[in-house]
């Protein structure tokens, strides 16, 4: 069994690629829902990621959501807040324009918080999905 201990010129080069893509790839996913997938050509996986995500923030927000305060009160606030903080940019952008900052009054605002935080965690998935293409670890 003879193996073959020949490197070609092309390697350096991908090594050195996946390199910078390891830590590029999920910051992008965490700031831009699906974009760590589509900077590494994974065009359906990352429209599709992009596309419920950002879904599921807007309709969140349709519903009069609510969007955590970073806080050290209730331990369901900060879990609340952390799944939001997944979020990445849709987080960003909720807390600079005042999205969601209205108290819950009724039920399908509790549904539209759930819907925010969800968003928030499927990010984080995403994220940890391209971290995982960019290594070489998943195709």
């Amino acid at each position: 069994m003879a193996e073959n201990t020949s490197t070609s010129p092309a390697r350096p080069a991908a090594t050195a690629a996946a390199g910078s893509m390891t830590y590029l790839a999920p910051a992008v996913a965490w700031l831009i829902p699906g974009a760590g997938h589509l900077i590494q050509k994974r065009w359906i996986r990352g429209l599709l990621l992009m596309v419920s995500i950002v879904a599921m923030f807007v309709m969140g927000l349709a519903m009069d959501g609510k969007i955590y305060n970073p806080n050290a009160g209730d331990l369901l606030d900060i879990l609340g807040f952390i799944g939001d903080l997944g979020g990445g940019g849709l987080y960003i952008a909720g807390r600079m324009f005042d999205w969601g900052s209205t108290a819950i009054t009724y039920a399908g605002a509790d549904y539209g918080t759930k819907f925010i935080v969800v968003a928030g965690l499927l990010n984080v998935m995403s994220v940890v999905d391209a971290y995982h293409i960019a290594i070489g670890k998943k195709q």
